[in-house]
C-alpha cells in the first residue's frame, strides 16, 4: 500500500520551472513588441527629415523639420495648453451627454421590438448624416459657440453610442432573458443588473467611435468660429502661414487624442476584465 501511495505522489508531484529559464525569454519578447510599436514612427521620422532637406521648398518651406518643428511646439506649450482646456471645455460635456443618452436609450430601444420598429427606421437614416452639416445651423441657432459646439459633439457621439447599445441588448442570449423573468425581475433592474452588463463589450466599442467623431467634429467646429481651442491653434498659424507651429499643433492634437483614446481604452480593460 505504501508503495502505491509513494508512486502516486512521484505522478502528481510537479518539478518547479526555474525562474531564470522564463525571464530571459519574456524580456525579449517584451522588446521586440515595443520596437514593433514605434516602428512606423521611425520610419516616418526619418522619411520626414530627409524629405524637409532634400525636398525644394522655398524660403517658407510646408514641411518644416523635425527640429524645427519640436522647438514650435516647445515654444508654443503655454497657448496648447490652453487651447487644450478650451477644446476639453466642449468634447467632455458633450462626449458625456451623448454617453448617458445614447446607453440610456439604446438598451430601452433594444430591449423593446416595438421600440425598435419606431425608432430603427429613423436611426437608419439620421445617423449616417455627416454631422458636420449641422454646424453651421448650430452656430446660426444657439446662442453661443460653446454651446453650438457641444451640439455638434453630441451629435457625433451619439449615433455610434446608440447602435451600439441595441446591437449589445440584442445580443443578449435567451436564456438570460428566460432567467429574468423567472426571478420576477422589474424593468429596471433587468436593464441594469442583466442587460448593462451584457451589453458593455458594444457600449464600449460604439463610444470607442464616438470618441474619436468628437474630436474630429470638435476640430471642425472650432475651424468655423472659435476664439481658443487646438484647431483654433492650427488654423490662425496657418492663417499667417507659420507652418512649423501649425505642424506642431497638428501633432499635439494627435497626442492629446491618443492620449484620451488610450485612458478609454484602460477604462474598458479594467471594466471588462472577464473577457482579458
Amino acid at each position: 500500500m505504501s508503495d502505491y501511495i509513494a508512486l502516486a505522489k512521484q505522478e502528481l508531484s510537479v518539478t518547479p520551472i526555474p525562474a531564470a529559464s522564463i525571464e530571459p525569454g519574456a524580456a525579449p519578447g517584451r522588446l521586440s513588441h515595443a520596437l514593433e510599436s514605434v516602428s512606423v514612427w521611425i520610419v516616418l521620422l526619418l522619411f520626414w527629415a530627409v524629405a524637409s532637406v532634400h525636398l525644394p521648398q522655398g524660403e517658407n518651406p510646408l514641411l518644416p523639420s523635425p527640429v524645427i518643428t519640436a522647438q514650435a511646439l516647445w515654444e508654443s506649450l503655454p497657448d496648447l495648453w490652453a487651447g487644450t482646456l478650451s477644446s476639453l471645455a466642449i468634447l467632455i460635456p458633450g462626449f458625456a451627454l451623448a454617453t448617458l443618452l445614447g446607453v440610456v436609450s439604446g438598451l430601452t430601444v433594444g430591449t423593446s421590438s416595438r421600440l425598435q420598429r419606431v425608432f430603427l427606421p429613423f436611426a437608419q437614416v439620421a445617423g449616417p448624416v455627416p454631422p458636420t452639416v449641422y454646424i453651421p445651423y448650430a452656430i446660426a441657432i444657439l446662442p453661443t459657440f460653446k454651446l453650438s459646439a457641444i451640439f455638434v459633439v453630441f451629435i457625433g457621439a451619439f449615433w455610434p453610442i446608440f447602435q451600439n447599445s441595441v446591437a449589445g441588448a440584442n445580443a443578449l442570449e435567451q436564456r438570460y432573458r428566460d432567467n429574468a423573468r423567472i426571478l420576477g425581475l422589474t424593468r429596471f433592474e433587468y436593464q441594469r443588473r442583466v442587460v448593462f452588463p451584457a451589453a458593455l463589450p458594444h457600449i464600449f466599442t460604439g463610444m470607442a467611435v464616438g470618441l474619436a467623431f468628437s474630436f474630429i467634429l470638435l476640430t471642425v467646429a472650432e475651424l468655423f468660429g472659435a476664439n481658443a481651442g487646438l484647431g483654433r491653434f492650427v488654423q490662425y498659424y496657418a492663417d499667417f502661414a507659420d507652418y512649423p507651429r501649425m505642424v506642431a499643433g497638428i501633432l499635439y492634437t494627435g497626442l492629446v487624442t491618443f492620449l484620451a483614446m488610450t485612458l478609454l481604452d484602460a477604462v474598458r480593460r479594467r471594466a471588462l476584465f472577464w473577457l482579458q
